[in-house]
């Protein structure tokens, strides 16, 4: 055990074990990207969402090259990203399970006007163009514009719906802490 305050330096030959380590321990928001690439509505669960520009909005993802439905999606002009929240839980295990259907008679989704399938539960969402994608060894980073979309209102403690996942697992983050200002 490392005590705190120290550091381990990791050689080129550590480094993949390191950062799994490292990033097991990180906390990443959640999202369910849907899409319809002409064969039938796919979705996937992706913690890897982040922020790149507000003017113009736009965002990235990571996708494995191991995901059978990451190929699909990239081969949609738009999708749908739903930023997903605590009680969208097993909505985000059904779209990271592999070979569940997803848009199964029990589950609550419809068509925008323009096409994209979209999961009516979740409050938050936005209609997305593929931008640009960078292929890399294992995944490819995905670029997409944000076109339309909505927001739900957030609540009194947005900290308590928020879904994240570490450790390999699920989580609801707690209550502000002190270092919040």
């Amino acid at each position: 055990m490392v005590k705190p305050g120290t550091h381990v330096a990791v050689d080129a030959k550590g480094l993949s074990l390191a950062f799994r380590e490292a990033f097991r321990c990180h906390p990443a928001g959640v999202a369910i990207v849907t899409a319809d690439p002409g064969t039938g509505p796919i979705a996937l669960t992706v913690s890897s969402l982040i922020s790149v520009s507000a003017e113009p909005p736009l965002v990235a993802l990571s996708l494995s090259q191991r995901s059978s439905t990451a190929g699909a999606l990239m081969s949609a002009e738009t999708v749908v990203i739903h930023l997903a929240r605590f009680s969208d839980l097993e909505l985000a295990q059904l779209a990271a399970t592999s070979g569940a259907d997803r848009f199964g008679p029990d589950v609550a989704w419809e068509r925008l006007p323009t096409g994209e399938p979209r999961y009516t539960a979740i409050g938050t969402w936005f209609r997305a163009r593929l931008r640009g994608t960078l292929p890399l060894e294992g995944a490819t980073l995905v670029a997409a514009e944000l076109l339309d979309g909505a927001v739900a209102p957030s609540g009194e403690r947005p900290e308590s719906d928020s879904l994240v996942y570490l450790d390999r697992r699920w989580h609801r983050l707690g209550a502000p802490d002190s270092a919040d200002g």
